[in-house]
């Protein structure tokens, strides 16, 4: 998902978009663990996910203020 696409959510579903980033980077944690996951960059990739959906969330809050 690219910043514009996240740009045009609200609130409500950034919210949920960060839910189901941090759910997937637990998957991306779990099959580490185990030894299932092969692709060690989509720790990275998430990890960034995340930080721009937090990103994106301060941004609408300072703006409303």
């Amino acid at each position: 998902m690219t910043i514009t696409e996240l740009r045009e959510k609200n609130v409500d579903e950034l919210k949920q978009a960060l839910l189901e980033a941090r759910r997937e980077q637990f998957d991306l944690r779990m099959k580490s663990g185990t030894g299932q996951l092969k692709t060690n960059h989509l720790f990275g990739l998430v990890r960034r996910k995340i930080a721009r959906i937090h990103t994106l969330l301060r941004e609408k809050e300072v703006g409303k203020a």
